[in-house]
């Protein structure tokens, strides 16, 4: 454990984020000055000071024989900390980062950027009418970033500004529509899932709970323009192909969906994927589906809990081609326990041969919600392998591929601190994928454990959340609406 000691109870949160950036793979506790003391066994102690116009960070050794603790390393912030919060609150986090990065002789990709959506700053400078360079220094300058990871950052941003130039926030919203089911729970998964064979009595009522919540957006909604509609999960296709049919024919019997940009089914595991639910998908209008391998090393997939095989992922890619899908994406997971350079890169050159239309490289995160922490602490960190040279690797196969990066986001405990991309041919970036990332438009959710966020004009955001338990939601629907009601009351 690392104790960390701060003089004031605000911007704890920020201070633990970047304290644990440094430190993945070890517990990291914050606590206030006058609480009851914690000392770590094995030491860091860090002491954050902060006063009206600087900083003091003070790094101590821990003799494990006494307890006593020696300083080592003192570092001095000079730098006036302001009247506003969020400069202060930068300052005080470049303080921080200044000095674990000199005790670690380590430096972070993203700097003391912790948060998960990086390209919102470019995006909001930019469209401030700031120039790239400006937008660069930024990140160079108040948040220490990479060179690189700024670049990617504006590229991202102008390619996401071009997409979303084409939408019309304030009369359209999108829908997402949760379906908690899979057929097993992977090892690294926190989302809301649920055993198909354990919930099979149930889904008929769940999806009649769906078509409630459907009643109210289309009496909410109307005379609004949908623009996007993503069907994700757990795993969609866990759903029988005449209970997809039912639900989606649903939808589209109760909202105007000719407005749609697009229609995203989350396919996703190869053991879900049947010729007869891809039929329905695709008469019902389906324009964008994922088959997600994850990866292509069978020794991998079977310890993460996909039961099935790397021939399955292939055969599901090929059949959906076959049957006229010509917008399919892939995600991959760099980090996988126990995968070399060599693994993701053997993974990306059949990823290449294959040709999706996009790919999403997601860098693995570590959730306290699932198995996966129980297993670090069982085999160790080190079996944990992402570094910015994976990700670059990633970022070269997709230029060969002929996809650019055309979204971003981070999540919190990511291995190596650093990001998931998502990449695309021209014309099959995924719409929602932006949208949900820069929350600059209404999104409203239906499903267990989804969450419905409402975008004001003037960029304000509130939320409501479907409870996770599935018997809950079946049970408390009625609760589940009226929390949209009060959301969108006004």
């Amino acid at each position: 454990m690392i104790a960390v000691k701060c003089s004031k109870d605000n911007y704890l949160y920020d201070v633990h984020s970047l304290v644990k950036a440094f430190y993945p793979a070890t517990e990291v506790k914050v606590f206030v000055e006058g609480e009851k003391e914690l000392i770590s066994d094995d030491g860091p102690f860090i002491v954050v000071n902060y006063y009206d116009n600087n900083s003091e960070i003070i790094i101590y050794e821990i003799s494990d024989a006494s307890k006593d603790y020696s300083e080592i390393l003192r570092v001095k912030s000079e730098d006036e900390l302001y009247d506003n919060r969020a400069e202060y609150k930068n300052c005080l986090k470049q303080a921080v980062y200044k000095a674990l990065s000199s005790y670690l002789n380590k430096q972070l990709p993203w700097g003391t950027l912790t948060g998960i959506r990086p390209t919102k700053i470019a995006v909001s400078m930019i469209n401030e009418g700031k120039s790239d360079s400006q937008v660069m220094s930024h990140y160079l300058e108040v948040y220490l970033a990479s060179r690189e990871k700024a670049q990617l950052a504006i590229d991202i941003a102008h390619r996401e500004i071009d997409i979303l130039s084409k939408i019309n926030y304030e009369k359209g919203y999108s829908l997402y529509i949760g379906i908690p089911f899979c057929p097993t729970t992977c090892l690294y998964c926190s989302f809301t899932s649920f055993s198909r064979s354990l919930y099979e009595k149930m889904i008929p009522d769940y999806i009649n709970c769906l078509k409630m919540e459907i009643d109210y957006v289309a009496e909410e909604f109307k005379g609004k323009i949908l623009d996007s509609v993503y069907i994700g999960g757990g795993t969609p296709t866990t759903l029988k192909a005449d209970e997809l049919k039912e639900l989606i024919g649903y939808l589209k019997d109760k909202l105007d969906i000719t407005s749609v940009k697009e229609f995203t089914v989350e396919a996703g595991r190869a053991d879900s994927i049947t010729e007869d639910k891809l039929r329905v998908l695709k008469e019902m209008g389906v324009t964008r589906i994922s088959v997600n391998p994850q990866t292509f090393k069978q020794e991998t997939l079977d310890l993460i809990g996909r039961r099935h095989t790397v021939e399955q992922v292939e055969e599901a890619y090929k059949l959906a081609r076959s049957m006229g899908f010509d917008n399919i994406n892939m995600d991959l997971i760099a980090g996988l326990p126990g995968e070399t350079i060599d693994d993701v890169r053997a993974t990306l050159e059949r990823c290449k041969e294959m040709a999706p239309d996009s790919l999403t490289v997601h860098s693995l995160a570590v959730k306290r919600a699932s198995r996966l922490g129980q297993w670090i602490e069982e085999h160790g960190i080190d079996r944990i392998n992402n570094t910015d040279e994976i990700m670059q690797m990633c970022s070269e196969y997709a230029r060969q591929m002929n996809v650019n990066p055309y979204y971003m986001y981070r999540q919190k405990n990511m291995s190596g601190n650093l990001e998931n991309v998502g990449y695309a041919s021209s014309g099959k970036e995924g719409l929602y994928n932006i949208l949900i990332m820069e929350e600059v438009q209404t999104i409203l959710a239906v499903g267990a454990g989804t969450v419905t966020k409402r975008v004001y004009p003037d960029g304000r955001i509130e939320r409501c959340d479907n409870v996770k338990d599935v018997n809950l939601y079946i049970s408390k629907i009625e609760e589940m609406i009226d929390r949209k009601r009060e959301l969108f009351a006004d």
